[in-house]
């Protein structure tokens, strides 16, 4: 099992293997470094599809889910920004494509945060099986280089995008 402290007095317990690994990774790593004092609102887990989940955050940002909806693996606000940070864990699925980036927009349409797509990858190896799909307007995150992330396109790094910034 791989322990994650998801806040204060609060440890689950995930799956052993990669994808877990970088659920770990992404919350102990990239979230301190790029969503600053962010909230854990959910993790997914391959044994426990709701391992973690803050529904009553989800109601303040009007995040209505549908049952039949799959969620990213991670999800983490920021309330500074007031953005919604929606991270696919990439070991052996594929990242936020085209087509992932519409579920998600679908999914989390009524939300009144700021929507940021996420790819979050073990290593370069992986990410370069991964290059071609991945969505415009996304970023990806390598957790062996954690202090750096490759945005795809857009006016903006890092951020949500309306119609306005398209």
């Amino acid at each position: 099992m791989v322990p994650l402290k998801v806040k204060e007095g609060t440890e689950i317990a995930l799956s052993a293997g990669e994808h877990s690994t970088l659920i770990k990774r992404i919350v102990e790593e990239f979230s301190p470094r790029f969503v600053a004092g962010g909230r854990l609102v959910y993790v997914g887990d391959t044994g426990d599809k709701y391992c973690y989940f803050d529904t009553d955050l989800l109601k303040q940002l009007r995040v209505v889910l549908d049952s039949h909806g799959k969620l990213p693996d991670v999800v983490i606000y920021s309330e500074e920004k007031n953005w919604l940070f929606l991270i696919e864990s990439v070991t052996s699925h594929g990242p936020v494509d085209s087509k992932r980036h519409t579920e998600l927009e679908r999914l989390f349409a009524g939300c009144s945060a700021g929507l940021v797509y996420v790819s979050a990858f073990p290593n370069r190896s992986v990410f370069l099986k991964y290059i071609e799909a991945i969505a415009w307007e996304t970023d990806v995150w390598i957790a062996d280089a954690p202090s750096h992330m490759i945005h795809f396109n857009g006016a903006r790094f890092l951020g949500p995008y309306t119609k306005e910034t398209t």
